[in-house]
């Protein structure tokens, strides 16, 4: 069944713009070019507090961004556009709401934390500047009882009476909160939670609309050969936020919920007015085979019918109302899903409308849009007047904000989207390279495949500082490997280690002759590597015709600690180097789609040897002859061992582990995450044993497509990986893509078997909330640096099988801001969601209480960044690192709100199982064979 991409609907036409996060609104926002109906607004550098936009228009239209007075004073016309304040609550979904409302306002929102600023700097743009017509509160963890958790929110909704307000789940309970609802814990919690309701259908609905789910529509989107149908249905009563979306069971009005907090509508004043509730007491959160054929319906009857109820008459201002305020037209059992303010333009919805999963999210932040435009329109002449403050003494005031959250300024650098604007100059290094190939056709299985082209022209002396990014998976979900070694005179190798004294660390770089020189870099590795991209130059002709990105550059890995470069507190300090990387300019390329073998060398523009073209076409050709003969392996059936069986030392017992998830659960009961990603190590002495060897071993075990050797010899450092998961990729169109995993189970041993398991897993409820809390993390993380509107989600919730394990996979893409660099993209969805839970910042901070020790190289990335700004990086798991003679090994899961303890371990020890027998058959195999 085949979906299409819906996240742009055919009647929005979006503009192509910069996106903009201000974590102080006097902050410089210059050389942005914001293009409303065609009109360029060009915001210049700001003076005396003020942020001023300079533009030559046509008389009537837009004068200013910032200067609001304008566009209320013309009669008789709505906004032209409307300007959103977002608040971020530190929660992974926010960008998402970001990219919703750029389409739907004309503009980007300008998104401030909920604790950067103060009251009076707020009221100053919004009372004096006239800066923003609405104001949207986002999710986020916690509860807003907590003054850490909501920061400014609660004095925003109780003082901004006259300003449009859309609070989204936190943002919904602080409305009611602040006006006396009490938060309580619901019945069980919501995290995810969708039903996907298999429909053999004969009919595809052909046109996008606002009815899908964001990002989605039945073109071009798949999953499996089902149609997609989310979570539970919602009721409501009719007002203008719900205009033109049907109501109640069987409406198609689906909704996905990430909460395990509700209000008590039994409590809610009388100034609050329910709007929405769950159209049954129970979410429907499982899988259901339906044997008829069904096509999604567009519910004519109830779509385009205009309420009769505007909340802000005359009539209801003067205290009457034609819809009930009080519970009784929920009906028991149901939880509240909305509510608004009776006299004042405030919403709050506790369901998630920017989710993929979410049908008609974007149509309720369209009628948003129009309620800000009818209000401020009926408000205009009182508002060219200046609004009204109106002040209130909160207990809440001069709180000091969450701890961690965000390291402090002395510590590290706060992460935003002002950190991703890519305004840097090259290095006075600068670097014109070029590039000579040759292209063989047909020959990689001539001379034996990639195995025996790595083993001969890299394999000897122990394969030291060699890299093999590996497709070693033989189906086509990645196409090309990519191998190479110590080599030409642009070579080097660059190893950096965080400093745990103060910000930034020590790098070493060693060239092609063996100097070595450091540096501390107060700025970070990331920072470094942006610098060293951008001071490379050259000429896109030497590389047309090539079928792939990666050309030579930076080959290596970025460990999961870097985490604190992106604006994450670290509390274990790595034993391994938490960055490693070879500059590659001699390289082999093998596409295995078509068996062609590329050999490939950068070197500076003032030389133009072909040296090593020349000697590794010869010794390729020469390979003809000897063909498959070394290296042959004899498949073994596997035996299945557990770690402690294998000689493995786990950091958690049993016992210890699944009370971890415990704590976890715990901690997503009480709203302080949706999803934890708990993670533990194990570790075994296995000395001076042939690693290239293990790694062989292993990829004959374990194929993957996204596998990789690397040998930092230097460092008595091998990382032996087969990961099937991509982390983030972004081609030579400037395309970028996510391929988060989440969902595993193991192989069956029959046929029959094999395909119930995987039929298990396509349907598995947890699963499915899992991956779904994911895909929304990496839209939002991608929210961060791709132009509005592009994100969408070609295949959701595919299931992939591999050589032991099934596993649930989904795709996001998205276009890249023409602004932000690679690293830029990289440093916005470091590390990848499925390796954290979300909300990220939170769930990291959490699990680093929770876990023993540094997840080291684990979790982190190895891939490519090519000198042409391309890279492609995948997700560090199912692999082997061996330092110092002792090799580790990582495995976990996510936790949510369906896990099980028993299950969790289970699930950790499976995941770890084919690295965990790799070690233990090569050991045998190795003293078999000195004997």
């Amino acid at each position: 069944m085949k979906f299409t991409s819906c996240s742009s609907s055919t009647e929005l036409m979006f503009p192509s713009f910069e996106g903009l996060q201000c974590t102080n609104l006097n902050a410089v926002i210059s050389r942005h070019i914001l293009q409303v109906k065609k009109i360029n607004v060009k915001v210049s550098n700001c003076h005396a507090r003020k942020l001023i936009i300079s533009s030559h228009l046509v008389p009537g239209q837009l004068e200013g961004w910032y200067t609001g007075k304008k566009q209320l004073e013309d009669a008789g016309q709505k906004l032209e556009f409307v300007r959103t304040l977002l608040i971020d609550n530190y929660d992974s979904y926010t960008y998402n709401i970001y990219q919703e409302l750029s389409v739907i306002n004309g503009l980007p929102p300008v998104v401030v934390r909920n604790d950067d600023l103060g009251w009076k700097e707020i009221c100053h743009y919004l009372y004096e500047e006239n800066a923003y017509d609405n104001i949207v509160i986002s999710p986020g963890p916690g509860t807003p009882a907590c003054p850490a958790d909501i920061g400014i929110c609660l004095q925003l909704l109780l003082e901004c009476r006259d300003i449009p307000i859309l609070g989204v789940c936190l943002g919904h309970q602080a409305l009611g909160y602040v006006h006396g609802a009490q938060v309580v814990h619901a019945s069980e919690p919501i995290h995810g939670r969708m039903s996907l309701v298999l429909q053999k259908r004969k009919h595809l609905v052909d046109e996008p609309s606002l009815a899908y789910p964001l990002g989605l529509s039945l073109r071009s989107t798949k999953l499996g050969s089902y149609g997609l149908v989310n979570s539970c249905e919602i009721e409501h009563n009719g007002c203008r936020l719900f205009h033109n979306i049907p109501s109640g069971k069987n409406s198609g009005f689906k909704v996905v919920r990430y909460h395990s907090l509700v209000l008590d509508a039994e409590s809610l004043p009388d100034e609050l007015i329910p709007i929405a509730w769950t159209s049954s007491s129970d979410a429907l959160s499982y899988l259901e085979i339906q044997k008829s054929d069904i096509v999604l319906e567009t519910y004519g009857s109830q779509i385009g019918k205009k309420s009769s109820f505007d909340p802000f008459s005359s009539e209801l201002r003067n205290g009457t109302s034609k819809l009930s305020r009080h519970t009784e037209c929920m009906g028991s059992g149901k939880v509240l899903m909305g509510i608004m303010h009776s006299t004042r333009p405030h919403y709050g919805l506790q369901f998630h409308p920017e989710s993929i999963g979410t049908c008609y999210g974007r149509q309720i932040f369209k009628n948003f849009r129009e309620i800000t435009q009818d209000y401020w329109l009926r408000s205009r002449s009182s508002v060219v007047g200046g609004r009204k403050v109106h002040h209130a003494d909160l207990p809440f005031r001069g709180i000091p904000r969450r701890k961690q959250l965000v390291n402090d300024i002395d510590a590290r650098k706060s992460f935003d989207m002002s950190n991703l604007l890519n305004l840097s100059l090259p290095s006075s290094g600068s670097k014109f390279l070029k590039l000579k190939w040759r292209k063989f056709d047909h020959l990689a299985s001539e001379v034996g495949g990639a195995r025996n082209i790595f083993c001969t022209l890299f394999g000897d002396h122990k394969a030291v500082n060699t890299f093999w990014l590996d497709s070693s998976s033989t189906e086509k979900r990645a196409r090309f490997s990519f191998m190479g070694g110590k080599g030409g005179s642009l070579w080097k190798q660059v190893t950096f280690k965080l400093s745990h004294e103060r910000r930034g660390g020590n790098l070493s770089i060693e060239d092609g002759q063996g100097c070595i020189r450091s540096i501390f870099l107060e700025d970070g590795f990331l920072d470094f590597l942006n610098k060293e991209l951008l001071s490379l130059h050259y000429e896109e002709k030497d590389y047309e015709g090539l079928p792939f990105d990666f050309h030579g550059g930076y080959v290596g890995y970025l460990g999961y600690n870097l985490k604190v470069e992106c604006g994450i507190s670290n509390h274990h300090k790595s034993s391994t180097p938490d960055a490693c990387f070879f500059f590659a300019d001699n390289l082999i390329v093998i596409d295995h789609n078509y068996d062609d073998v590329y050999i490939m060398s950068l070197h500076d523009g003032k030389t133009a040897t072909t040296q090593w073209l020349d000697d590794t076409e010869k010794k390729l050709l020469g390979l003809k002859a000897s063909a498959a003969k070394k290296f042959k392996v004899d498949r073994v059936q596997p035996v299945m061992h557990s770690p402690s069986e294998a000689g493995f030392v786990t950091e958690k017992s049993r016992e210890q582990y699944m009370k971890d998830v415990e704590k976890c659960l715990k901690l997503i009961k009480d709203g302080e995450s949706y999803e934890l990603c708990l993670t533990t190590q194990m570790r075994k002495k296995i000395g001076q044993i042939d690693y290239l060897g293990l790694y062989l071993k292993l990829r004959e075990k374990n194929p993957a497509p996204y596998a990789a050797w690397l040998n930092f010899s230097k460092e008595n450092l091998c990382v032996c990986c087969s990961s099937p998961e991509r982390f983030l990729q972004l081609d030579g169109n400037g395309i970028l893509e996510a391929k988060p995993i989440k969902g595993t189970i193991a192989r069956g041993l029959t046929k029959e078997e094999d395909e119930l398991l995987k039929f298990q897993l396509q349907y598995s409820e947890k699963d499915q909330a899992e991956n779904l809390m994911i895909v929304d993390l990496l839209r939002n993380d991608l929210g961060r640096v791709c132009e509005p509107g592009s994100i969408h989600v070609p295949r959701l919730m595919d299931v992939e099988s591999y050589a032991t394990v099934h596993t649930m996979v989904s795709t996001i893409r998205g276009k890249k801001q023409p602004k932000m660099s690679p690293v830029d993209c990289v440093r916005a969805a470091f590390p990848g969601g499925s390796m954290t839970g979300a909300p990220k910042l939170r769930s990291m901070e959490l699990l680093d209480a929770i876990e023993n020790s540094s997840r080291g190289i684990y979790s982190g990335s190895i891939g490519f960044f090519s000198y042409n700004q391309t890279f492609d990086l995948n997700i560090v798991i199912r692999t082997i690192v061996i330092h110092d003679g002792e090799a580790s090994i990582g495995g976990g899961g996510a936790i949510v709100a369906l896990s099980n303890p028993e299950s969790e371990y289970e699930e950790m020890i499976l995941k770890t199982r084919a690295p965990v027998n790799t070690v233990l058959e090569f050991q045998k195999e190795s003293i078999s064979d000195y004997e």
